[in-house]
């Protein structure tokens, strides 16, 4: 008996030993099936000092598992790319904990999903609240603003993007990601933190420590306030104070906190002793020693909508002439076809047509120069047209595969754009992305070679990667909040205009556009010729001669064969000036002889044998 009792003890004890090394499983194993890749995720192990998680995979209806991968403990999400696109792929998974000394514990209970054929709005959606996980998931945990980068320094968080965030917040509530009230506290958070935080005048800094609210200096000179990125945070929380606006306790106090917020920036005193132009930093430090003047067209249009529309600390509309728009404003070219009014080269980088209409809505309004719905439009149809001609033959480049801005790269992070020395072949998928509401098709057909045909590289837990350059063979692995914030932003403005609508609202903004000048222009309906057909063309000189020479100007996304006809208003064709002549894709040139048409006005008919057709008037003298 005594030996019998012995044995038993030993056995317990034993049996306990290796149930105390054997770790707990993981929980809830959830497998969701998109359009080509299954999202798996779990709740963590309770167990301590775990070593991680191995992912099996059964594609034989569970006939056998195979180990697709071993995940680090701090994950709980793995993705599994089909690149399928949508052909009903059933997968199994399973999934255990491992622990030191290779102890390994019981498998979840088995999960199945499917990858389905998603239509355009599934995609939008899911691209959408993939990018929206980067400013709640990712959000630092004390101040729940936007952490800079995913692969940077953990308690840096940057203002302008956390401005990016909460637009990011507001869609994320509407859409039912997170529930209002989620929503709220979460907003909660953020302005009872910034109202603590390090402040300039008003004026945040560009990166602040998220624990403490202290600066975290961006550069050497630069630790103090910035003008750029507070306007950034106040386009977001200006949207936000209109979204919130039931009258409920916690709704008023945040909506009471964001104007406080508004209403302490001095953007007076960013006019560096009252001259006629805003600056861009200052520091107690240093003072004006940046002396960066905010001027010419790039992404800082809405800093000055701001200041004239502040009710506290305004400045006067004239310096909307005399500080944005002075200086090398204007630019009278077109590339590709397409006039670009305002801007640098070909428009310069694609955010310069993102971050200032996140929540300004540029449609169906004017200035004195253009419509800047019409104007960002034509930049991102540049940047489709560069990248489809591909004149520096860069790996990759064409009609599905577009958009140059700032961004990682494989030689640093620099800003991208269609003059040759600024395009080292990095695509950027916020330039195409972020531009949906200006040209929809071309964005679409870019979200779908991103995905369909790069998202094996280019796909991660946050959406899509930053950037990646085929002639390197590079790709990301990091996420910056101000790339991913247009993202959300900017489709949702092409669903429903939410975040137009919400910002525009605000009682503050449509007298500062009155003062500026700004008024009712509807040519942001006009016709996206090289867009729908594959061809544009320009005249010029217009009024011309008649007898005299007339340049034709054709930009050809692909080969056509065209002919060009001088019509009358009846429209009755006067001369054929060009036949069934075939080019080549680029931009052409053509001198054409009007012949004897006698002055008056005149159309000019370019179509291609599938019977598309440019028209475009033409004056004679």
């Amino acid at each position: 008996m005594m030996i019998i009792r012995y044995l038993h003890s030993i056995l317990l004890f034993t049996t306990s030993c290796l149930s105390a090394q054997m770790p707990a499983p993981p929980t809830d194993l959830v497998a969701t099936g998109y359009d080509s890749h299954i999202e798996l995720s779990w709740k963590a192990s309770t167990s301590s000092n775990i070593t991680g998680y191995q992912v099996y995979r059964s594609t034989d209806g569970g006939m056998g598992f195979d180990l697709l991968k071993n995940v680090a403990p701090s994950e709980t999400t793995l993705l599994d790319w089909t690149g399928d696109e949508g052909q009903d792929l059933t997968r199994i998974y399973q999934v255990r904990t491992t622990a030191p000394g290779n102890a390994l514990s019981a498998f979840t209970a088995p999960v199945t999903a499917e990858t389905k054929v998603m239509s355009d709005e599934e995609l939008l959606d899911m691209v959408q609240r993939y990018t929206f996980r980067y400013f709640w998931d990712y959000a630092h945990p004390a101040s729940g603003l936007a952490r800079e980068r995913n692969n940077g320094n953990p308690q840096v968080v940057t203002i302008g993007g956390s401005g990016f965030g909460v637009l990011s917040i507001i869609v994320g509530a509407e859409r039912g990601w997170v529930t209002r009230d989620e929503a709220v506290t979460r907003m909660i958070q953020i302005v009872s933190f910034l109202q603590l935080a390090d402040r300039f005048h008003g004026v945040f800094p560009h990166w602040m420590d998220g624990n403490t609210g202290n600066v975290f200096p961006f550069s050497q000179f630069d630790n103090g306030g910035d003008l750029v990125e507070t306007a950034f945070l106040m386009e977001g929380l200006l949207a936000a104070r209109q979204y919130f606006d039931q009258n409920t306790p916690i709704e008023t106090a945040l909506r009471n906190a964001i104007t406080g917020l508004w209403e302490d920036v001095e953007w007076d005193w960013y006019r560096k002793n009252n001259s006629p132009v805003l600056y861009w930093h200052w520091s107690p430090n240093y003072q004006w020693q940046m002396n960066f003047q905010i001027r010419g067209f790039n992404e800082a249009h809405i800093i000055y909508l701001l200041a004239i529309a502040s009710p506290t600390h305004g400045v006067p509309a004239s310096l909307y002439t005399s500080g944005w728009s002075a200086g090398n404003y204007k630019n009278l070219n077109s590339y590709y076809g397409y006039p670009i009014y305002a801007g640098p080269y070909a428009g310069g980088p694609l955010f310069f047509a993102h971050y200032s209409y996140l929540g300004f809505d540029p449609r169906n309004i004017k200035d004195q120069f253009c419509n800047y719905f019409v104007r960002n439009r034509n930049h991102a149809l540049i940047h489709r047209a560069y990248c489809t001609l591909n004149p520096e033959n860069h790996e990759g480049y064409g009609a599905d595969c577009w958009g140059l801005t700032a961004s990682d790269d494989p030689f640093g992070y620099s800003a991208h754009d269609p003059y040759p020395p600024n395009d080292n072949g990095t695509i950027t998928p916020t330039a195409a992305l972020a531009s949906m509401p200006y040209t929809p098709e071309a964005g679409l057909d870019a979200l779908k070679y991103f995905y369909r045909v790069q998202g094996e590289n280019l796909w991660g837990k946050y959406g899509f990667y930053d950037a990646f350059n085929l002639d390197q063979n590079w790709y990301a692995s990091s996420y910056l909040a101000i790339d991913q914030g247009p993202i959300v932003a900017m489709i949702e403005n092409y669903r429903t205009g939410l975040l137009w609508n919400l910002f525009m609202q605000n009682p503050e903004i449509q007298p500062a556009l009155d003062a500026i000048g700004f008024q009712p222009d509807a040519s942001g309906a006009a016709e996206n010729n090289l867009e729908q057909f594959g061809f544009d063309a320009h005249v010029f000189p217009n009024p011309v001669a008649s007898g005299d020479l007339l340049n034709l100007e054709i930009s050809l996304l692909k080969r056509e064969t065209l002919t060009a006809e001088l019509v009358d208003p009846q429209s009755r064709t006067v001369r054929i000036l060009l036949e069934h002549k075939t080019m080549q894709a680029g931009i052409h040139t053509e001198s054409l002889d009007t012949g004897n048409a006698g002055a008056g006005l005149y159309f000019l008919k370019i179509r291609n044998n599938r019977g598309d057709a440019v028209v475009r008037k033409l004056i004679l003298l």
